[in-house]
């Protein structure tokens, strides 16, 4: 038996915010345990036979994959998607370039919880026959509360591991999912599938023709660039957006549901959050330094500054460097709405897209000060990582090193920068930096000019392949 993990890592993560932000979403940070929910997947993976790894993501964040995977000694096939266009399409580009069509594709979203790995092995294992028969296999949850934030699926025939799929239910009102979790005959739909890749493919082609035929079009041509594989950007961004429940898995005849009881969430929303970790008597939990006062179920996550929660109930507050969210979890599902708000992104620019530090395929830098005519930032090169050969059109910097050795490429220069010296980089000057050492390097850059905005970079060369935009 083969198996194929496939792991879909596109999300934006918009409910989580500000810890969790468009260019650093969810899936990639330490929300559960000391590796991040992406990490995690893979590990949970650890004691199936797996023979081949997939990863599904945007462009904005396939260094962050890149660099996850690498922590973990884990290879994977990082696919490329131009745009979101939904699961459906998601996972048929995986089903196409698997090699093996033989071969189970076990399909698992990056963001997700699950406390007892050993049972979802044993599940997956269990399944794998009735997969391996022609049977498109969805794991349920058994709801453990009559949740209205998930969509259900309703048991048909017993199949001895599963049930046969009697029907999809959107999400319920709160009487419904009442009478859903009393009946014991209805499932949460966790987004998790086992199923042969060329079943996959046959059940879209006949549902969803249009979909198989830009996604087999689109895979006809890739490139491999780096860790990547791109395919056709033009073809697939014309395809059709739409999910694998609408797409295939309400019109197949062939769809299976085996009940997991798994300790299973999704991280879905702060008070989810919350849920999914060991409180205290009085419900509460933080990560990070925090006081808890006469309050109750109230969930902190500080990122440096303690946090004092005085007579406080059913709130989460999140505290980064450049924002504080105090939400009550009876409105956590609207941050999202805040998250696309216009108004936020006209006052505060970015503050929805990246976090104070940045995560670049080279290291990381973080904004200590900025004024109209000037920048501080605190930059991390790691070991044998060169920034781009680049110029600016309205801005000066120095560089100032802090630890470690720095070599500067500086028009027809190089210099060798050691701790406690600078250098200055005029305006429209050709320039790199490379760290030369074992380990990471740190450096104080001071920036003036008129504008001082990210996307003042004119790159001319990149080992990383990117663009000026990029």
């Amino acid at each position: 038996m083969n198996i194929s993990l496939v792991v879909m890592a596109g999300g934006s993560g918009t409910r989580l915010w500000p810890y969790s932000r468009s260019m650093y979403p969810k899936q990639f940070l330490p929300l559960h345990t000391d590796h991040s929910m992406f990490q995690d997947t893979f590990l949970r993976c650890k004691n199936l036979p797996i023979t081949n790894r997939i990863t599904l993501c945007n462009e904005d964040h396939r260094f962050i994959v890149a660099e996850q995977l690498k922590n973990l000694n884990l290879e994977s096939d990082i696919i490329l998607e131009p745009s979101a266009k939904n699961t459906a399409p998601a996972i048929a580009l995986a089903a196409f370039l698997e090699k093996d069509k033989n071969s189970l594709l076990l399909v698992l979203p990056s963001d997700h919880v699950v406390k007892n790995v050993e049972q979802f092995s044993k599940l997956v294992l269990d399944s794998s026959n009735l997969a391996d028969s022609g049977k498109i296999i969805t794991f349920g949850i058994v709801p453990n509360k009559p949740s209205t934030g998930y969509g259900y699926i309703e048991k048909g025939d017993d199949l001895h591991v599963g049930y046969e799929v009697k029907r999809f239910i959107e999400k319920p009102p709160s009487s419904e999912a009442e009478n859903y979790l009393n009946s014991n005959n209805y499932l949460w739909n966790s987004g998790i599938f086992l199923f042969k890749a060329d079943k996959y493919l046959e059940e879209l082609k006949n549902f969803s023709p249009e979909i198989y035929n830009c996604c087999k079009e689109a895979t006809s041509n890739i490139q491999k660039e780096l860790d990547f594989t791109r395919i056709d950007n033009e073809i697939f961004n014309l395809c059709p957006s739409d999910s694998i429940d609408y797409a295939v898995m309400e019109n197949t005849l062939d769809a299976a549901v085996v009940p997991c009881d798994i300790g299973w969430n999704d991280l879905g929303s702060w008070n989810s959050v919350l849920e999914s970790m060991p409180s205290d008597e009085n419900g509460n939990f933080s990560k990070g330094k925090a006081i808890f006062n006469k309050s109750d179920n109230t969930y902190v996550n500080s990122d440096s500054q303690l946090v004092v929660a005085l007579g406080l109930k059913n709130t989460s507050i999140v505290t980064t460097k450049d924002v504080v969210l105090v939400a009550d979890h009876d409105h956590s599902q609207e941050i999202k709405a805040i998250v696309e708000d216009i108004k936020l992104k006209d006052e505060y620019g970015e503050i929805t897209k990246f976090h104070n530090k940045v995560h670049r395929p080279w290291g990381t830098f973080e904004s200590l000060d900025i004024g109209e005519l000037h920048q501080v930032k605190r930059i991390m090169v790691r070991p044998n990582a060169k920034l781009s050969v680049q110029r600016h059109k309205f801005r000066a910097e120095h560089w100032v090193v802090v630890k470690g050795t720095a070599e500067v490429f500086r028009d027809d220069e190089v210099i060798t920068l050691k701790e406690n010296e600078s250098i200055y980089l005029p305006l429209g000057c050709i320039h790199a930096l490379k760290n030369p050492g074992d380990t990471d390097l740190e450096l104080i850059e001071v920036q003036f000019g008129t504008y001082l905005g990210e996307d003042d970079i004119e790159r001319l060369e990149d080992i990383y392949g990117r663009n000026s935009d990029d």
